[in-house]
């Protein structure tokens, strides 16, 4: 099975490590010194006390590495566009392009039936250039739950939590599901397939879109925002309306917001990768985390007060950064 990984970060990398040892033929689009490193020793996966290499073919340019049978999609949502302006020769009639990524995605709402089937979000795809270069038929959707870190370029670093959820957006039981379960299983990963993937990906959401804002805000670890009593209860109330958003277009939550805020806590002293992305001066995903759950709220008529709120204090303070455009 041929393999290309756009975009060798933590997620990516780990991700295409499995998927090497598996037995799969891995390429990858990187840049700068990630794709020196790459091309030097290879991916690197820090396992125990000792590092384990595989081999991957890299490139800054997809047209060298041709059509795949899996793309996994690992950029940061801001790098999505111009990542989709490239993706091109990698994409053949069969390919299956799985984006491994944080927040609402823009084929959110194909296959997604209802009112809202088919609706492009303007905070995630404002041109539909995303879209337009990656067919939905291609996409099966994946929601994440691993802990990566990449120490230095070409170099993975993981906690041993590796659990993958998989769905196709319309939520069909197909072939090359199954056939994508057995490989990523064979790679190491928990696979776990579902017929409603919007669902599992909101519910991610509604713990990131507060935690990771509120943590590039202030510089604080997630377990000093969830001890403060004030900021709590914002995170709550925040939760609160993208519960109700998520109740009036089909992915219902039935936990509380209390109860997971104490799976945050358990996290201790962690710090969130919105936070390390200001840390490091790189472009933070606040549309796919924030503005796409207040569109949301807006096509619905589900009022989004502290939301709002939330998204307007990062947005400005990211700008003044320079770490969002204006």
């Amino acid at each position: 099975m041929k393999v290309c990984v756009f975009g060798v970060g933590a997620i990516g990398g780990m991700i295409g490590y499995g998927l090497a040892r598996a037995g799969c033929e891995l390429s990858g689009v990187a840049r700068g010194a990630t794709l020196d490193a790459l091309r030097e020793r290879g991916l690197r996966f820090a396992e125990g006390k000792g590092i384990g290499s595989v081999p991957i073919r890299a490139s800054g340019d997809p047209a060298e590495l041709g059509v795949q049978d899996l793309v996994v999609l690992a950029v940061k949502a801001p790098a999505l566009s111009e990542a989709a302006s490239r993706i091109a020769p990698l994409l053949g009639p069969r390919t299956i392009v799985l984006p491994a990524m944080n927040g609402v995605p823009w084929w959110f709402f194909q296959g997604f039936g209802g009112e809202l089937e088919g609706f492009s979000l303007r905070s995630v795809d404002p041109a539909g250039s995303i879209a337009a270069a990656i067919p939905a038929s291609s996409v099966v959707g994946c929601v994440v739950h691993c802990g990566a870190s990449c120490p230095e370029p070409g170099l993975v670093k993981a906690i041993p939590l590796r659990r993958l959820i998989v769905g196709e957006p319309s939520g069909a039981a197909t072939e090359r599901l199954d056939a994508l379960c057995g490989i990523l299983r064979t790679a190491g990963f928990e696979v776990s397939p579902t017929d409603r993937i919007q669902s599992e990906i909101w519910y991610k959401l509604w713990g990131n879109m507060t935690m990771n804002p509120l943590s590039a805000l202030t510089g604080a670890t997630m377990d000093r925002i969830v001890d403060d009593p004030f900021i709590a209860r914002f995170c709550l109330e925040i939760m609160a309306e993208a519960k109700r958003i998520g109740a009036r277009i089909g992915c219902p939550i039935e936990q509380s917001g209390e109860d997971r805020m104490a799976i945050s806590r358990k996290l201790g002293p962690f710090k969130t990768s919105m936070l390390q992305d200001v840390e490091a001066g790189r472009r933070v995903e606040l549309d796919a985390l924030v503005a796409a759950v207040e569109e949301i709220g807006s096509l619905v008529g589900e009022p989004t007060p502290n939301i709002d709120i939330l998204l307007g204090l990062a947005r400005l303070q990211a700008r003044t950064k320079g770490l969002y455009p204006a």
